[in-house]
């Protein structure tokens, strides 16, 4: 089944703790792929990166003392700009999900936040578990943590023969 994979368009990423004026300018081009796919009948699975009380405490929090994402709260909740009537929620409390393998994919499009993250490490998983799969990210849907870490991913991705557009 040919599906949009809409990474972690929460609000802390967009515009709350973690959020970027690049995050903020990709949300109506995500708004309009999702409608795209909507209107086409497509599968759309959007994940949420998901986080607890105790995050300054893991691996991560340690690493990245930015308090986000943390379930429940306004900033874990996907955008409302962002239609997700009808559509998969996935919570997943790291950086890339391990759960794909329970879905029948023939073509995979990713978009979303943060591409230097959660998208590159979501798309390399997929094209690891699917390779004959086409796995493509939209790089105008897409925003990282600067400008250079968001084209130094799409360039890595490109290596490992994602097709970036």
């Amino acid at each position: 089944m040919k599906t949009l994979i809409v990474i972690d368009m929460q609000n802390d990423f967009i515009d709350g703790s973690l959020g970027t004026k690049e995050a903020q300018a990709i949300v109506p081009a995500v708004a309009a792929k999702i409608r795209e796919y909507k209107a086409a009948g497509a599968q759309i699975i959007f994940t949420r990166d998901t986080h607890h009380e105790n995050y300054l405490d893991t691996a991560e929090g340690k690493k990245l003392p930015v308090v986000h994402c943390i379930e429940g709260t306004q900033g874990w909740e996907i955008s409302s700009a962002l239609d997700t009537e009808g559509c998969e929620i996935i919570d997943k409390p790291s950086f890339g999900y391990t759960g794909w393998t329970n879905y029948d994919f023939t073509e995979i499009e990713l978009i979303g936040l943060c591409t230097d993250i959660c998208v590159v490490s979501n798309a390399l998983i997929l094209k690891a578990l699917f390779p004959e799969v086409p796995v493509r990210v939209d790089s105008a849907c897409c925003a990282g943590v600067t400008p250079a870490s968001h084209d130094a991913a799409l360039t890595t991705m490109g290596m490992c023969q994602v097709e970036v557009i």
